[in-house]
């Protein structure tokens, strides 16, 4: 079935609470979508940030985003008055998010809301701690012990803990039981708020799509609660570490630094750890697009140590054989793989095998860095793929425009026909929605016909990333309509607005 998305991360939304939230904003977008006749509502991980505010360097890939709590909803619930949050500061400008006033103030916020919870504790939180106690109790322990260590990642705690020697355990939990009862409601209310949020999209046929990365953040609780499923060495520091080589886009390459996964051993038990993480992903999303697809034929581990990500070497990831693992202990589910940069025949051979729809991109039909790509044009756009002009790591429509290669900008009119009258955002949208691709995925920054001052994240840089929101009012009732005539055109509306349109 031929349908449409839009991406568009929460915390872009509009709040004057500093960030987008769960909250009215949230549904209101999805009411936006909706009309729009929009399918698919794609977000970023849903996981609390770390340093550097990424949603993919996260504390953990279980646990929500305590920032995506809406505080009016909880003062609407009775857990909070509103001038325990009104007169705070949460940032001077409406259009970004500022994560420094954010840390300072949301947890006492919270603190406030949970205190109320606990007093008159519903059944609802005992019965939740109790589902999720596999995840959740070393998370809380986690969180508790960080801030016990003013935020100091975990390979910096003393070693009995760093090392969770069984009796320093048990007297943390003693000595930090407030502090992990506060971590554990304020999950509690994420997922009460996120379960409402999902089952508002489903409602209005909706479908929310997120993002696994396929790595973790070294000061995770996973690494310091697992650490038998990382490449680590007898201190539990990693031995190698992820990035991408050098390429046409960067000659140093990307050093990420997430510890490597130990696939060797992880195979003895059948996938359990991973198994048991693309599970609880779908609490979150009814898609799940994976990230990094590439990583699980073959993947760059650059030693430890290393500035740069040259100098690393390219090692044997599980293979098709994770993937039937998957199938075999959860189904078959919705899964996309974000199957871009360097494909060896592999790699392709593995998309196939799975079946998995991939994702092509515009913009990367006509990078002259890497000599443009014929199978990126949308003609040659097989139906089984998700296509985009650009995702999250790449300028607007109108950014890229503005700041690509005269060379780039300059086929990509003249294939495109892109004119001032369309509009050219609109008329590389047009691309995009006219290929035979099953899925087209739009920016919401597209949409709104904003340029690189929207961009929201751009790979390899530090500062200034995932910080972009919409102003109040961005979702127009005159922007759904000419979405939804762009969708019926293309035959991208989902086939209960196709129906109710023709009676």
């Amino acid at each position: 079935m031929r349908k449409a998305g839009v991406l568009m991360p929460i915390t872009s939304l509009p709040s004057p609470w500093g960030v987008g939230t769960m909250g009215a904003e949230a549904r209101s977008f999805v009411d936006f979508l909706a009309q729009a006749g929009v399918a698919v509502w794609q977000i970023l991980p849903l996981g609390p940030t770390s340093f550097g505010d990424s949603p993919y360097q996260s504390y953990s890939s279980f646990a929500g985003n305590p920032y995506l709590i809406d505080l009016d909803d909880l003062a609407a619930e009775g857990l909070l008055e509103e001038t325990e949050y009104a007169g705070r500061d949460w940032g001077s400008d409406p259009a970004n998010v500022d994560y420094g006033a954010l840390y300072r103030e949301r947890f006492d916020v919270l603190v406030c809301a949970v205190t109320r919870l606990s007093a008159n504790a519903p059944a609802e939180l005992e019965a939740f701690c109790d589902r999720e106690s596999a995840w959740l109790e070393d998370y809380a322990l986690f969180m508790a012990l960080k801030r016990a260590h003013g935020g100091a990642p975990w390979n910096m705690w003393e070693d009995d803990i760093r090392l969770r020697e069984p009796a320093a355990l048990e007297r943390a939990r003693t000595e930090l039981a407030d502090e992990i009862a506060f971590w554990k409601g304020v999950q509690y209310l994420f997922f009460l708020q996120w379960g409402r949020l999902k089952g508002y999209a489903h409602t209005a046929g909706i479908e929310i799509m997120g993002d696994l990365p396929i790595y973790v953040a070294e000061d995770s609780v996973e690494v310091w609660a697992h650490p038998q499923e990382f490449q680590l060495d007898e201190n539990l520091r990693p031995i190698e570490v992820a990035g991408c080589p050098p390429d046409g886009f960067s000659a140093t390459g990307q050093l990420w630094g997430n510890p490597l996964f130990d696939w060797e051993r992880m195979k003895e038990d059948g996938y359990r750890w991973w198994i048991g993480r693309i599970a609880h992903q779908y609490k979150f999303y009814d898609i799940l697009r994976i990230d990094h697809f590439r990583g699980f034929d073959s993947y760059y581990a650059i030693p430890a140590g290393n500035t740069t990500a040259a100098g690393g070497r390219w090692r044997e990831g599980p293979g098709i054989g994770f993937f039937q693992a998957v199938e075999e202990r959860l189904g078959p589910r919705p899964i996309v793989a974000e199957d871009l940069g360097f494909l060896t025949p592999s790699v392709h051979k593995l998309l196939a095998d799975t079946g998995y729809p991939g994702m092509k991109l515009l913009q990367f039909a006509f990078d002259s860095r890497d000599g443009g790509s014929d199978e990126y044009l949308p003609f040659v756009y097989p139906t089984n793929s998700v296509a985009y002009i650009g995702t999250h790591d790449n300028d607007t429509a109108l950014g890229w425009l503005e700041t690509a290669p005269a060379e780039d900008t300059t086929a990509a009119r003249a294939y495109l026909g892109l004119n001032a009258e369309e509009g050219e955002g609109w008329g590389l949208m047009r691309g995009i929605l006219a290929s035979p691709s099953d899925l087209a995925v739009l920016l919401m920054q597209d949409l709104l016909g904003l340029g690189t001052e929207a961009r929201i994240n751009t790979p390899s840089t530090l500062g200034g990333n995932w910080t972009w929101r919409a102003l109040p009012g961005f979702a127009t009732d005159e922007l759904a309509r000419k979405l939804h005539d762009k969708l019926a055109l293309y035959r991208r509306l989902p086939p209960q607005v196709e129906v109710a349109e023709a009676i």
